[in-house]
């Protein structure tokens, strides 16, 4: 089990979703999924307890000949990088299956299993160690996402489901080809490691990058390719909002990362400018749309707009503040942003809107809820001592290490967002109480948010517990980025 730890915690998942389909009880597909989602947590706890923090290198690397004649490898690894994902992955998993207990009465067994695939092809792509990998876990995850949002969503789920598959086909297809280019240019090889020490022609690099480019731009989702967010959080059950908020978004995100940072650095560093204004562009503009929002589900879905362009903000500021803020705040907005949705599903559930104007004064019939809503609204606002404070600030450092106005565009993203979450609050909690006879949370809905709660306390308070593992692979990401540009005399 040592020995293929990864690959135990990649496929357990699947090996799960293949158990439900051996029994027709709805109560045995949930309690399997549950099992298995824990057991799948549990295995990923050691890799923290044995991770070498000062290691840039990927651990715990499992590798076996895939396909002999193209030379292509199965091969899984973690770096500093990857390893906070996997357990996100993991935990929001639990949740899911949690929060759709009583919600999900309708084909069980398919809903559960979908769940379960989408768990395995998320942990997949971020153990990914050759491209080749992360194609195959980055397609599989669109299969079970696009059948939670059309067989399970709401009343325009079809629409929504067919409008997410084409948007993250289009960018798809040019990954492919983007994929075969780079299988040519390095000799037969899609390894990562490989790759990295290719040495690619300036202009094709370009081309390259545009190609990858298009299909993480979807992903985040980035201004202006992110109108299919929208639809399909409006439309997709609470757990497939939140995988889609805590950690589809960030595979797009975590593919410039891994793939156009230090496999096409010059690319990426020609590119600069035009990736930071588009950065800019949707954290004013998704806070200004968010602003005008009538949808709950939908408010949020836009706030993710505005949230994930605050990481590609750091990501391309090409600083270890940026870098590491990125990151932090990637997993910071699965944490709030999944916990958000969390909450709105609790509240549906209830009355059956998602309309503000029919809410009010929640704090006289759910307290205890109230409580948790206004933790992850002020987290959502970047308060101190809370998860989001620090990634916002090493975000900020590094853009006005690069520009003073990227700074300022920043802050003003920042304010913009305070606004938009506690008018969220205000007029869902405070007032006058439009719903007197609803109960509070349960004992599975409290135990649902607690994690994350804890997480967003954990991290705002003791920030280390998540940048301690990146700082190393940040400056190694780094130093091939400035190789590059002193190659390119940028």
């Amino acid at each position: 089990m040592m020995d293929h730890m990864l690959s135990s915690i990649i496929f357990l998942p699947m090996a799960g979703a293949a158990a439900i389909m051996l029994f027709p009880s709805a109560r045995a597909a949930r309690w399997i999924a549950l099992l298995t989602t824990v057991a799948t947590f549990v295995l990923s706890l050691p890799l923290f307890f044995l991770f070498d923090k000062q290691m840039a290198q990927l651990q715990f690397t499992e590798q076996a000949l895939w396909i002999p004649s193209w030379n292509i490898a199965y091969s899984v690894g973690v770096d500093g990088i990857s390893l906070p994902f996997i357990f996100l992955a993991a935990l929001l998993s639990i949740l899911c299956v949690a929060v759709s207990w009583r919600a999900v009465e309708t084909r069980t067994r398919a809903f559960y299993g979908a769940l379960l695939v989408s768990e395995t092809a998320m942990i997949g792509l971020f153990a990914a160690a050759n491209l080749l990998l992360f194609y195959v876990f980055w397609e599989l995850i669109l299969v079970p996402i696009f059948l939670l949002i059309g067989v399970w969503g709401s009343t325009e789920r079809v629409y929504a489901a067919v409008k997410f598959l084409l948007f993250t086909l289009a960018g798809s297809v040019l990954m492919l080809l983007g994929m075969i280019a780079l299988y040519n240019l390095g000799g037969g090889t899609l390894e990562f490691d490989a790759l990295s020490r290719t040495m690619i022609e300036p202009t094709l690099q370009y081309w390259l990058f545009g190609a990858f480019t298009a299909a993480f731009a979807v992903k985040v989702p980035m201004f202006p390719l992110h109108t299919w967010l929208p639809d399909a959080h409006t439309e997709a059950p609470t757990a497939g909002s939140v995988i889609l908020a805590g950690i589809l978004l960030k595979m797009g995100a975590y593919g410039f990362l891994r793939v156009c940072l230090p496999v096409l650095p010059g690319a990426s560093l020609y590119f600069l400018k035009p990736m930071l204004a588009l950065s800019v562009a949707a954290i004013i503009w998704g806070a200004c749309v968010t602003l005008t929002q009538t949808d709950v589900k939908r408010l949020i879905a836009y706030s993710s707009v505005s949230h994930m362009g605050f990481v590609t903000l750091g990501i391309f500021s090409f600083t270890a503040s940026g870098l590491e803020g990125a990151i932090l705040q990637m997993i910071n907005h699965g944490i709030i942003t999944g916990a958000l949705f969390l909450c709105v599903g609790m509240l549906y559930e209830r009355t059956h809107t998602r309309d503000i104007a029919r809410y009010g004064g929640l704090f006289k019939a759910l307290p205890v809820y109230t409580v948790f809503l206004a933790l992850f609204s002020l987290a959502a606002t970047g308060f101190p001592g809370l998860n989001s404070f620090v990634g916002e600030f090493l975000i900020l450092n590094g853009a006005f290490t690069m520009r003073t106005w990227l700074g300022l565009s920043g802050v003003l993203g920042v304010a913009l967002g305070t606004m938009y979450m506690v008018w969220l609050f205000y007029r869902l909690a405070l007032g006058d109480n439009r719903h007197p006879n609803l109960k509070d949370l349960d004992w599975r809905e409290m135990a649902t948010l607690a994690p994350l709660a804890a997480l967003a306390l954990v991290i705002g308070l003791y920030p280390d517990s998540v940048l301690g593992f990146l700082r190393v692979s940040v400056e190694h990401l780094l130093m091939q980025l400035n190789g590059a540009g002193l190659r390119a005399g940028l």
